[in-house]
């Protein structure tokens, strides 16, 4: 009974974060309430601390989630420099610009994590650390520490083109965004090092 009773209550844990995901990323933190984010679940309110011990407990696990799972599928791509172009036109993409609840937390969450609580804030930092030192390590096997924050700042640039992308209602303004967001971030991630 005590196993059913673990995996049931794992099964339980994986569905509120894979449907809180969806959630927060396309209505915000703030258009999440604990009870919409347990209906998506289909579970009720009081099952909620069951699992989590408050929303900013929730919004963390969410984030360390999914800056992992970003960090494992870039993990996946092709080693050396040249998947770099597949991973920043696979950003800046029509298709994550318009399902932002798919897509990375960055760009759908980054100014609600920067308001969050320390707890937010340090899984964020942990997650967007990772990702970039994985990065990093492409640009230069030796000394990947040395661009950790180029990266970082590449990646800035990428999340505000996929923002602004997303605000704007002219289409081709759009999409000439993205594109020149794609040219700036290779560039930016380009041959020179420091």
């Amino acid at each position: 009974m005590a196993r059913y009773a673990k995996e049931h209550k794992d099964e339980t844990r994986r569905r509120i974060l894979e449907t809180s995901s969806r959630r927060l990323k396309s209505d915000g933190v703030d258009g999440s309430g604990i009870a919409a984010l347990m209906a998506d679940a289909g579970l009720t309110n009081g099952a909620f601390y069951a699992h989590f011990s408050s929303k900013d407990d929730l919004i963390a696990t969410v984030v360390a989630a999914e800056l992992g799972a970003q960090r494992d599928a870039t993990a996946a791509l092709p080693p050396g420099r040249e998947y770099l172009e597949q991973l920043v036109r696979g950003y800046l993409s029509v298709e994550h610009r318009d399902h932002p609840e798919e897509g990375c937390p960055s760009a759908a969450l980054i100014e609600e994590i920067c308001r969050g609580g320390d707890q937010v804030r340090a899984a964020y930092t942990d997650g967007i650390v990772g990702f970039a030192d994985l990065i990093a390590e492409r640009l230069d096997p030796v000394a990947p520490e040395t661009q950790r924050v180029r990266v970082l700042a590449a990646f800035a640039g990428m999340v505000g083109t996929l923002q602004m992308a997303r605000t704007v209602n002219d289409p081709q303004l759009s999409a000439a965004l993205l594109e020149q967001g794609v040219a700036n971030a290779l560039d930016q991630l380009g041959d020179r090092k420091g």
